[in-house]
């Protein structure tokens, strides 16, 4: 089955002529005889341009394919404008399934005999597809809301298990036999993104996820997220408040309508760590298919969120580490940003600190008091990778959907304000954060959260306070007790492997005695007091 996939992943690559997008001599040798023994695979779509080439063999190659894709959609300084174009159709125009077969995916998973019964004007054509679900509008017969269906392709999971079974083999591989293999921890990365990519497929979590961020921003002017009928819900269909916003990526419309793109950008920021750091919880798909602008006050804008599918927690450890280093990075403080990672052992221990602040300097500070427009955050984290991997940097699969999430960001940004200084939109609310999590007002709070486990507690302290004096009271003769159980059993012991040598020693000389012509009788009780002596031994060490 996985050399079966592996042969459809080359095939439909060649078949796309996508290897005639790498210049021949950046092929390594092995590459090359392969496309030529490939021979009878020829590219069937010479007439089409090298990005819808590269967008069809993304799209066909199902959801795992698309989602990368849609990453890299918004990645348009290391991409060429043509090809990021192109990738962005797969946000939100994949190939849609059929309407009617989704009809009756809806009526059986909520358990109807015919839409109208729910819905009044449910339309068979999908408002749009993505690479794992499609959505439909209708209006509720209820209250008259207009709605959307959000209903997960037919089959989907197969696909995508297949995908997972032969990316978890290649990471056996390269953990196997690439220098770097194990600090990669590439079977880790694997496992991580097959939770958070399987939870995707059931729409009963991305409904509570939906719900979850709702309630986080409930009055918040930075971000609004459409309502979810948890009642009309299923493993594979959602249904959800329509909404009417601008396609983020859509920036002519926006500038059109004089939205405020420094303040929506900034936004941008505020929303992604608030996410982390106040709510350790965060929207990890929010590529521009996923991300919407009110139309009402352009001077005073909201993004809206929708497709819930992939969230991401952090502990409160790896959260603290994270503002630290964040805090230490935007301060230039190159030497607290090297000793967090020793203290929190994302390089080892031995690490020299002052080696590792110098080039975690050489990489960061040529970036500063530059506007995103100067700054290609894709070639500063390969620099950083490089750096990481001289250091023995662990990845930690924990933060690899906070990276994509934080590249998402960087790239809607650019997009919408390429002058945006992200450290002086950034280290204020990270500054504020800290002093929230340090100090007094920290320690108060703190006091006030547990007050209800302490208050619970508190009458039975006088009886605690009496148990432990009590209990401090009989130490002393606790003490000296177990001292002579100890002293005992050594002495036991020194018994048990006194008789197994005497044991030992009695059968030896059992078997020596006939060779000195002693009677038989003589032998066998000397072999008798042996095996008695062993017995005895073992049976004390019972």
């Amino acid at each position: 089955m996985r050399t079966l996939r592996l042969y459809k992943i080359g095939k439909t690559l060649l078949e796309h002529g996508l290897d005639e997008l790498i210049p021949a001599k950046w092929l390594p040798w092995y590459a090359r005889i392969f496309r030529l023994s490939a021979f009878w695979i020829k590219n069937k779509y010479p007439d089409k341009t090298r990005g819808e080439r590269l967008r069809l063999a993304l799209q066909s190659l199902g959801p795992i394919f698309i989602k990368f894709g849609q990453m890299l959609s918004t990645r348009r300084d290391l991409l060429p404008a043509d090809i990021a174009d192109e990738l962005t159709f797969l946000q939100d125009k994949v190939a849609p399934f059929d309407g009617e077969l989704a009809k009756k995916i809806i009526q059986k998973a909520l358990a109807v005999d015919e839409l109208s019964d729910l819905f009044d004007d449910f339309n068979l054509v999908p408002l749009a597809s993505a690479s794992i679900a499609q959505v439909h509008t209708a209006t509720l017969k209820s209250d008259q809301q207009q709605v959307i269906v959000k209903v997960i392709r037919p089959d989907i999971k197969h696909t995508i298990e297949a995908d997972i079974d032969l990316m978890r083999t290649l990471a056996v591989l390269v953990k196997k036999w690439l220098p770097d293999g194990k600090r990669l921890r590439p079977v880790e990365v694997v496992n991580e993104y097959e939770r958070t990519i399987i939870d995707e497929l059931d729409l009963l979590t991305e409904a509570g996820n939906g719900i979850q961020l709702r309630r986080n921003f409930e009055k918040s002017e930075a971000l609004y997220i459409p309502h979810i009928y948890q009642e009309l819900c299923s493993k594979n269909v959602l249904v959800m408040e329509r909404i009417y916003g601008i396609p983020v990526a859509n920036v002519d419309e926006l500038n059109a309508q004089n939205t405020n793109m420094k303040l929506l950008a900034e936004r941008g920021v505020e929303v992604f760590f608030t996410q982390v750091f106040r709510d350790s919880f965060f929207h990890a798909d929010m590529h521009p298919g996923n991300i919407f602008v009110s139309r009402e006050h352009p001077q005073n804008p909201k993004y809206i969120g929708i497709d819930f599918g992939i969230v991401g927690t952090l502990n409160s450890e790896d959260k603290r580490y994270l503002a630290e280093n964040f805090v230490a990075f935007f301060n230039r403080d190159y030497l607290k940003v090297a000793t967090l990672h020793v203290d929190s052992g994302w390089v080892p221990a031995d690490t020299n600190v002052t080696e590792f602040e110098a080039a975690v300097r050489s990489v960061c500070d040529p970036i500063f008091q530059k506007p995103l427009a100067e700054i290609s955050f894709g070639i500063v984290l390969l620099q950083l990778f490089n750096t990481a991997r001289r250091f023995n940097m662990t990845v930690q699969p924990q933060l690899v959907l906070l990276q994509k999430t934080l590249l998402y960001v960087e790239g809607l940004g650019r997009q919408l304000y390429p002058q945006l200084d992200l450290w002086k939109t950034a280290k204020p609310f990270l500054e504020n954060w800290m002093k929230e999590q340090i100090g007094v007002k920290a320690m108060l709070k703190k006091m006030a959260d547990n007050l209800p486990y302490w208050s619970e507690k508190l009458p039975d302290a006088p009886d605690l306070f009496f148990d432990t004096l009590k209990q401090l009271k009989q130490f002393p003769e606790q003490q000296r007790q177990l001292q002579q159980q100890q002293i005992e059993q050594q002495q036991q012991l020194a018994r048990n492997k006194h008789a197994t040598q005497v044991g030992s020693t009695l059968v030896i000389v059992a078997c020596l005695l006939p060779l000195y012509q002693a009677p038989h009788w003589i032998s066998g009780i000397v072999a008798g007091l042996g095996i008695y002596c062993w017995w005895h031994a073992w049976r004390k060490n019972q």
